[in-house]
């Protein structure tokens, strides 16, 4: 019975992540074939999850992501933001520009913390709170790459504010979360800031696991 109950929340975990790739609602033959699972298990995944608020159909009969999973985001993304600050801050007063942790919402990035150097005489003012499309800048391009399966680190210049510069990494190894980290800057950026970006997104994974 265990074993029973542990297939079933995998399978409702598969399914919600799917529903929350940003490719829009499915239908119940569509959510079959790329979970790889019978219709009659959909349905009844799919009906569990809409009693709880975590799924929904729209008028054509096609799934979606429910409401209900944005209070789990409104408990998550504080205890993100305090696992992320500490990293940010050795990054921003190391690299002397500011750094920030952006997370995916759908086709925007969304900056939930940021933080300032402090010994900077000018440094880019970004807002915690921000929202931008994942194609424009380094902390979105970054994100697009996790999407796309690569790593490494993305560079821009001037696609959010102009005369900025940002570096971004993509934060790999957590199924569960689609972000970044960067840093932002009005002037030149050395060659070991990519390399530094990415091992402070490594020092993230490693304290959310």
């Amino acid at each position: 019975m265990a074993a029973e109950s542990a297939q079933t929340l995998e399978r409702g975990l598969r399914l919600l992540r799917l529903l929350a790739d940003g490719h829009g609602g499915r239908t119940p033959t569509e959510l079959a074939d790329e979970l790889g699972l019978s219709r009659p298990v959909v349905y009844r995944l799919v009906t569990t999850l809409m009693n709880e608020g975590f799924a929904r159909r729209d008028g054509e009969g096609r799934t979606h992501l429910g409401f209900g999973v944005l209070v789990l985001a409104r408990a998550v993304q504080p205890m993100l933001r305090a696992a992320a600050v500490p990293m940010l801050r050795r990054l921003a007063e190391e690299v002397g520009a500011t750094a920030h942790l952006t997370v995916a919402e759908g086709d925007e990035g969304l900056a939930v913390a940021v933080v300032e150097p402090s010994w900077t005489d000018l440094h880019v003012a970004y807002r915690e709170g921000s929202r931008h499309p994942l194609s424009r800048g380094a902390a979105g391009q970054a994100i697009l790459a996790l999407r796309a399966g690569r790593g490494g680190y993305q560079t821009t210049e001037g696609q959010l504010q102009e005369g900025a510069r940002g570096v971004a990494a993509p934060v790999t190894g957590l199924p569960w979360l689609e972000a970044s980290v960067g840093v932002v800057t009005f002037g030149p950026l050395a060659e070991s800031v990519g390399p530094r970006v990415v091992a402070a997104s490594a020092e993230l994974t490693s304290s959310l696991r």
